[in-house]
């Protein structure tokens, strides 16, 4: 038997099985994508300056909880971060790197729209500090593009991968799926057309409907036409994994593909629960201070937030995780990793193992593997791990 005094000293450094990073969220767009359910807002006129000190407020306040730590990645995102201005991000990663220690490796990230007008902030950001870009590009043709709301062309798209490509050792796109229309034959060569141009990362997402999004309005109404049916989906989904897998590209994570070695850092300190701070309208953190870990969530209007910056009232909520909120989350992350989880952390955090006979059946279903006291989802699994998770997790 384990120590309580033992036990709490493995909870209370759990964070560091994920390690420690930095969320920073800019709110702001050209246009509001109809698919999207993200906190992002279209505003004519936006005060720069002054965002740029509401971050370094938000940055100098974090830093005071958490000393010392070592800071494995930072990534901006949005919105559209890269109609930040060069100064202001550069602003941002400076005061960063004053405050925190950080990883020899680390990665800096800032999601980019494939405009010209991005593209030609690209030089200046990787001069700030920057050294990953994301782009959302989408789709690879005209008339998709047109139906997602997407601004740009991609003529468009193309000239601005190569400007990042160029400027940026590491470049990931997002590219959705399951469209409107959408055949399994387009898909496979729009995904191959993709992986030709890819440097080292693509995130490759099935269309979902959101409620509260202009999408979710059509469907509704039943004005959103062409969606593929379940089993097309399903069979894009399988058709993704082996086609991305043959190029060098296996999927570390549901929709995340890369060469072996160029995984999403940022990502994986979610996806293998360790501690992030979230700064900006909306965003969400989860620290762990004092013993104990806390998710966080700041007021998504920006205004709102904005005002509240100068008090350090940003958090609309800081709630306390119990053990075993903390373990069904780490579940819940961590499965949609090609890695799995680790049981035993389960129990470290949540005070008890498992569900054996669940975890048997699922096996038997061929939704899970297990190997020695890890468990991973099978690619069946994956499809609807949702349903894994909610019987795995169920009281």
């Amino acid at each position: 038997m384990r120590s309580k005094n033992l036990s709490l000293a493995a909870l209370t450094e759990d964070w560091q099985n994920g390690g420690f990073a930095i969320y920073l969220h800019w709110p702001f767009c050209q246009a509001k994508c109809p698919y999207c359910d993200f906190n992002s807002h279209v505003a004519r006129e936006i005060d720069q300056s002054r965002w740029m000190r509401a971050y370094l407020a938000e940055i100098d306040r974090y830093a005071e909880q958490t000393q010392g730590r070592v800071l494995t990645s930072i990534f901006f995102g949005g919105g559209t971060p890269s109609l930040m201005q060069p100064d202001v991000v550069h602003a941002v990663l400076e005061r960063i790197k004053q405050k925190w220690p950080q990883a020899n490796d680390l990665e800096v990230t800032l999601e980019a729209n494939p405009g010209s007008v991005e593209a030609g902030r690209f030089k200046a950001y990787s001069e700030g500090g920057v050294n990953r870009i994301s782009m959302g590009i989408q789709a690879l043709n005209d008339t998709d593009l047109q139906k997602l709301g997407r601004i740009h062309t991609t003529a468009e798209a193309m000239a601005a991968f190569d400007v990042a490509r160029a400027q940026f050792k590491r470049v990931s796109f997002d590219l959705i799926y399951a469209r409107q229309n959408q055949e399994l034959r387009s898909w496979k060569t729009e995904l191959k057309q993709a992986l030709s141009m890819a440097v080292d990362h693509l995130s490759l997402y099935q269309l979902t409907i959101e409620d509260g999004t202009a999408f979710g309005d059509r469907y509704a109404r039943g004005k959103l036409k062409g969606l593929p049916p379940d089993d097309l989906s399903a069979d894009m989904y399988h058709a993704t994994q082996d086609i991305c897998g043959e190029a060098g590209y296996p999927g570390y994570e549901v929709s995340n593909h890369s060469r072996i070695g160029a995984e999403s850092r940022h990502n994986r300190v979610y996806w293998r629960y360790g501690d992030y701070i979230g700064i900006g309208p909306g965003a969400h953190g989860r620290l762990t201070l004092d013993g104990q870990r806390f998710a966080t969530e700041a007021w998504s209007n920006p205004n709102k937030w904005l005002d509240l910056v100068e008090s350090g009232a940003t958090e609309k909520e800081r709630s306390a995780l119990s053990g075993g909120e903390q373990a069904s989350e780490f579940v819940m992350m961590g499965l949609r990793l090609a890695e799995g989880v680790d049981q035993r952390r389960f129990q470290e955090l949540s005070g008890q193992a498992l569900p054996q006979d669940r975890i048997e059946q699922l096996s038997e279903l061929g939704m899970i593997r297990t190997s020695g006291s890890q468990i991973t989802a099978t690619p069946q699994g994956r499809m609807v791990l949702n349903a894994v998770l909610g019987e795995l997790l169920k009281d």
